[in-house]
């Protein structure tokens, strides 16, 4: 795509729409919906996993499709997660004020990067993380050996990732200006 084609963003504007789309949930229901019925999953839980590893999944594509050299990959991590903070921190208000139980939910997505990452970690020779995502999803889910369970988390990631991917190679970040 021709860099006259692409939208120019700020920093702030791209971590921002990136933070938006770890959060919707449209393909989460539809991955939900074409699960088959009579399945033996723990369908809540398959469903908050998925939330969760979208948004890890934004992270990483930030991480893996915005070049090592690229300027603005720090401050577009740094604001993505900042926001991402910001919405978990009115995820976990909100369960209190509802539910009246203490949830940080910002904390979980933490732990949860951490059972991801030494998921890949057990598993250097893997040349394809989604090989392994798949499997570790599973697992959170409460149904390591699950083949649905598998194969969903496996295509959320891939999803999200290919979505990451596609929507940085329509932007172009506008330079900082200085007054």
């Amino acid at each position: 795509m021709e860099a006259q084609n692409k939208d120019t963003l700020t920093v702030e504007k791209l971590a921002q729409n990136l933070a938006n789309f770890a959060i919707d949930r449209t393909d989460l229901k539809e991955l939900m919906a074409a699960l088959p019925p009579g399945n033996d999953l723990n369908i809540t839980a398959v469903e908050y996993e998925l939330g969760i590893l979208k948004i890890l999944s934004v992270g990483w594509g930030i991480s893996f499709f915005m070049a090592i050299t690229d300027r603005n990959k720090g401050p577009v991590t740094q604001y993505f997660w900042e926001t991402i903070q910001e919405i978990s921190q009115s995820i976990s208000d909100l369960t209190h004020t509802t539910t009246g139980t203490q949830v940080d939910y910002f904390n979980i997505l933490k732990e949860r990067l951490a059972v991801y990452v030494k998921g890949m970690q057990e598993n250097p020779k893997a040349t394809n993380p989604a090989l392994i995502m798949g499997p570790v999803f599973a697992g959170v889910c409460g149904s390591p050996d699950n083949a649905i369970a598998i194969l969903t988390g496996t295509k959320m990631f891939t999803l999200t990732l290919g979505a990451v991917k596609e929507y940085l190679n329509t932007v172009l970040i506008d330079d900082i200006r200085l007054n």
